[in-house]
């Protein structure tokens, strides 16, 4: 196959004309053809406008943040930003041996909050998958609709770690970063928590009619290296995510999602704990077996929907406490969030929104607390 000439001067059209568009496109979708190749270019421009009448939860909820009852401190928080707004990427391209594609975004929550970061980066052809995207052991068949950007806690989505992946079909198995959603061991200076392997994830998904549904598991292996003893231990982890959808009108949508394991930390969005933690009793790795579950339903009206959300996330954190020093009475047990919400396009491209949320977290002593927040956006797309 003859190959074409390397063109200078078109790689600087392309360039400079791509850069035009990311500029000045605010309001259509941007898409071009660069000798053969796809290109698009989307992405959006978003304000939160944030009341918290309680604690300050962040630029998105911070569970950590709540007060507990009886602590003292100021209520009444107002705060605008823009950090989600993204820019993205994507090409296409048709060879002789199958269609490569790319996917490159970024939002701006890095750095705490105004600085561009990497969401997305990865190549796809012929089914395999490398770089950066949402873990395989997460899905969006059980999530509702939320303007917060963390996202209900309790359910294993909107997550994104390096990975290489493989889909077949509705089937997808990943060998995926061990050290960054999952987590590392809680060493108490013991040691630095180490990986030897990464984590395997295997998702599948498939519908019955009005019904959708997605399964994943994902097993992995946690360790640490005891510097006293010159070895290293070792506690093998796994978990599990269910999530459907069920469409009962044209109108109405119910959405639920279960995750459980045990050593599997991160992986349950937001979840309260890490995976794992050294017994200081022996100087064993044990694991931390954590639980979240999600329910919300979805119902059209007008140019929108009115969404409504429930999720728990929980740790069981009896042994951890008692047996090693990271953990005590106050280490976080159990997060809570009702979001309620009614999102619209407002016009092609502009959409707006208003959501109430109340969010709480329990820490293991058994005090409590909870938070309101009254979220606005607009978002206009491209």
């Amino acid at each position: 196959m003859r190959m074409k000439k390397y063109s200078k001067t078109r790689t600087i059209r392309a360039t400079a004309l791509l850069g035009t568009l990311i500029i000045s496109s605010q309001s259509h979708a941007v898409s071009f053809d660069v000798e053969g190749t796809a290109v698009s270019v989307g992405g959006y421009a978003k304000l939160d406008a944030i009341y918290d009448f309680d604690s300050d939860l962040g630029f998105s909820v911070q569970f950590p943040r709540i007060a507990l009852d009886g602590d003292n401190g100021p209520e009444g928080f107002s705060n605008l930003h823009a950090f989600e707004s993204r820019l993205n990427v994507g090409t296409s391209t048709n060879t002789d041996f199958g269609t490569v594609r790319t996917f490159v975004e970024g939002d701006f929550y890095g750095g705490g909050g105004g600085t561009l970061r990497l969401r997305h980066a990865y190549g796809e052809w012929n089914g395999i998958l490398a770089g950066q995207t949402w873990t395989n052991f997460g899905g969006f068949i059980g999530l509702t609709p939320t303007i917060d950007f963390t996202t209900p806690t309790g359910n294993a989505l909107g997550l994104r770690q390096a990975q290489i992946r493989y889909t077949t079909g509705k089937f997808s198995v990943a060998l995926e970063d061990p050290g960054n959603l999952g987590g590392n061991v809680v060493t108490s200076g013991l040691g630095p928590a180490k990986s030897t392997f990464p984590d395997l994830t295997a998702r599948y998904e498939t519908g019955f009619g009005a019904l959708r549904v997605g399964t994943s598991t994902v097993l992995r292996q946690l360790e640490y290296y005891n510097s006293a003893s010159d070895d290293e231990q070792t506690k093998f982890g796994w978990g599990f995510h269910l999530e459907g959808a069920y469409d009962i009108s044209d109108a109405l949508t119910v959405r639920a999602s279960i995750v459980h394991g045990d050593g599997i930390g991160g992986y349950i969005n937001v979840g309260p704990n890490p995976p794992a933690y050294v017994d200081e009793t022996n100087n064993e790795v044990e694991t931390i077996t954590s639980s979240g579950v999600m329910i919300g339903a979805t119902y059209k009206v007008g140019p929108g929907a009115v969404n409504i959300v429930a999720s728990e996330a929980r740790a069981d954190l009896d042994d951890a406490v008692q047996n090693s020093s990271s953990f005590d009475g106050s280490s976080n047990e159990q997060y809570r969030s009702y979001y309620a919400n009614y999102i619209w396009n407002a016009a092609p491209k502009v959409t707006f929104g208003f959501e109430l949320g109340r969010h709480s977290r329990e820490v293991y002593d058994g005090r409590d607390g909870a938070a309101v927040r009254v979220q606005a956006m607009a978002k206009y797309s491209f």
